[in-house]
């Protein structure tokens, strides 16, 4: 019994994957090809991926927003969860990285579901915001650049439903978020961004110690 979340070591992380992990086989592929990349590390972890899968089923999701793309695992592992109908509304800026996420894209058989836009996020959002699309999203996912984390999680509020809920990752920032002597502008950003969400009423949440920390925010 434990009175707080247990910490992951190495042999309780491979274990919690091996008796947990659904990973298909062009999600297990594009993990295993985005390793092989410099900037790795902003892939999010499977156990997280299956994790936001779940929630979208839960949700009975149809219209998703996810901010950030990368190599598509993380769009990849929501549009598979998808009804025929759904669809994802991607948003990133990297043509190269995103190309290899639309080579699985493809290759799943979800490409139809996914309308990617490479543009500055806040800028595609307040096209659909004044499209009128509020109240039409369900579930948002929120992993791009820590210093418009605030702008992006208002923007994604205004047009999830109530009962839709916005995901923000890297909210314990490898655990420099609790380091007051560091001050560089991400950290200080997503500082801003967890307090921001803390004192919000317009929303239930939780902060979920899953990869780099996760806040699940349900709009109200």
């Amino acid at each position: 019994m434990s009175n707080r979340t247990l910490p992951i070591n190495d042999t309780i992380y491979h274990y919690l994957l091996d008796h947990s992990l659904r990973e298909s086989d062009s999600l297990k592929a594009l993990r295993e090809e985005t390793m092989s990349l410099e900037f790795s590390s902003m892939q999010i972890a499977p156990e997280q991926g299956q994790f936001m899968a779940m929630l979208v089923r839960m949700l009975g999701a149809k219209n998703i927003i996810e901010l950030g793309v990368f190599t598509g695992y993380s769009t990849l592992s929501m549009a598979q969860v998808l009804p025929e109908n759904g669809r994802v509304l991607a948003c990133d800026l990297d043509k190269e990285w995103t190309n290899i996420a639309q080579k699985y894209w493809q290759q799943a058989g979800v490409a139809g579901k996914i309308d990617l836009h490479l543009a500055p996020a806040k800028d595609t959002l307040a096209a659909f915001i004044e499209k009128g699309e509020q109240g039409q999203y369900d579930f948002a996912f929120i992993d791009a650049d820590k210093e418009n984390y605030i702008t992006y999680y208002e923007q994604c509020l205004e047009l999830l439903r109530s009962g839709g809920v916005v995901a923000v990752d890297n909210v314990l920032w490898d655990g420099c978020v609790a380091d007051i002597s560091i001050q560089d502008a991400e950290t200080r950003a997503i500082r801003a961004l967890n307090k921001h969400i803390c004192q919000d009423q317009r929303v239930d949440i939780s902060m979920v110690p899953i990869g780099d920390g996760l806040t699940l925010a349900r709009k109200v």
